[in-house]
């Protein structure tokens, strides 16, 4: 009898050949379509809101950012999970999910006019509030369509592909800075953008892959891989927050003598071109991790990267080399995070419950908001950042090496 670790692998070729192959055009679109979720959110949460707040909450505008911070990252964990669930209903009786993404499309487009009217700190975290349910009702079924439709020799490919939305959406939120538009302008604009990446996915047929329950044996065992998994992408999504969050301040630290009007362009333009120069390699390293069956070596190597860069970062800070370690990081978890979505989505457990578990897994996204900041709080100063940095390279190691430890697949 076959053991249960022999049912959660096959031999490459022979998998292609059963599963068959989605085209490169739904790949294309269902990029696009993710880069349009995450232009719905990222010009928002990093521009738009906070000019909005320091608009109408004067004074209480920290606190009124903060408060529409913490209470959105909840909302959306809540949501996700909440929508990945109902979404799984409805692919249970029509194996597609479509509705559920054009609903929340529709939704999420009709929460920017409440966001542009919020005339009060309570009314803008209302309306906070109101967009992060409604995008989560987009994004659930969205990011579970990969899962449902994307056979499994595919998915490095198209996790590689998923690591162009971040780009997209920094480009939006500069065009929006350079146009000049007013409030209505930009949320207009943001609006039409969002439409026009989701809608051509929604036009495509489903073709769901083998929705067949694996064996119960396999069952359990991808359960507990799931979980290190889980614990695997929050150890390295906790060192992406504190660098989203803190890396100007940690540059600052690098040549104290810079203006900080001087010092942060040079900074986005660093982000910039570490990000996209991770596209390729991410593509690359989806593509070849595709050919081969294997995801684990290169989610390995991927942690060992980011690593290298946080400990050139914390023992090397000076200009030349900080900005060589912060390269290395920024691909490093490009490649991992984009492999890492994959591989989760190979091993779920049952393709019943795939959006309430990848609900589950988007927590990773949203608990390092929360630790982020307290760790970085408790071991760093504005003057030194190097603890931080290297006990952030401790955990990245170690949630490489958790994945090394899942059963269902190589």
């Amino acid at each position: 009898m076959s053991s249960p670790s022999r049912l959660l692998s096959a031999d490459p070729a022979r998998r292609r050949a059963a599963e068959g192959a989605r085209s490169w055009r739904f790949l294309a679109l269902y990029a696009l379509a993710n880069a349009g979720g995450v232009a719905a959110f990222l010009p928002l949460l990093t521009l738009l809101l906070p000019l909005k707040v320091q608009a109408v909450a004067g004074d209480e505008r920290l606190l009124t950012l903060t408060l529409c911070a913490l209470a959105g990252a909840v909302t959306a964990s809540i949501s996700n999970i909440v929508f990945g669930v109902l979404s799984d209903r409805s692919f249970a009786r029509t194996r597609n999910r479509r509705r559920w993404i054009a609903g929340g499309l529709a939704a999420t487009l009709a929460t920017y006019p409440l966001l542009h009217w919020a005339a009060s700190p309570v009314q803008i975290i209302a309306a906070v509030l109101t967009f992060q349910a409604a995008l989560n009702m987009m994004l659930a079924p969205l990011y579970t369509m990969m899962a449902d439709e994307v056979p499994d020799h595919q998915k490095g490919v198209a996790g590689g592909l998923l690591t162009l939305a971040s780009p997209i959406g920094s480009a939006l939120a500069a065009v929006l800075v350079a146009t000049g538009l007013g409030e209505d302008g930009r949320f207009a604009l943001v609006c039409g953008f969002v439409a026009l990446c989701v809608v051509p996915l929604l036009l495509v047929r489903p073709h769901p892959t083998d929705t067949t329950p694996p064996p119960a044996p396999a069952r359990a065992i991808r359960r507990g891989d799931l979980a290190l998994t889980w614990g695997a992408r929050l150890l390295v999504q906790l060192a992406g927050n504190v660098l989203f969050t803190y890396l100007l301040f940690y540059f600052e630290s690098v040549v104290p003598g810079e203006e900080p009007a001087v010092l942060a362009p040079r900074v986005g333009q660093l982000t910039t071109i570490a990000f996209a120069l991770s596209i390729p390699i991410a593509l690359l390293v989806g593509r070849a991790s595709d050919r081969i069956g294997a995801r684990k070596p290169f989610l390995m190597l991927a942690t060992i990267v980011t690593a290298s860069g946080l400990l050139v970062m914390a023992l090397f800070p000076e200009w030349p080399s900080a900005v060589a370690g912060y390269g290395l990081f920024a691909i490093g978890s490009a490649v991992f995070l984009g492999l890492h979505s994959a591989y989760a989505m190979q091993i779920l457990p049952s393709p019943e419950h795939r959006g309430r578990d990848l609900g589950i897994l988007n927590l990773t996204n949203t608990l390092p908001a929360l630790l982020g900041p307290a760790l970085t709080w408790s071991l760093a100063t504005t003057e030194r950042f190097t603890p931080v940095l290297l006990t952030l390279a401790v955990l990245t190691l170690l949630g490489g090496a958790m994945v090394m430890f899942v059963r269902s697949e190589r």
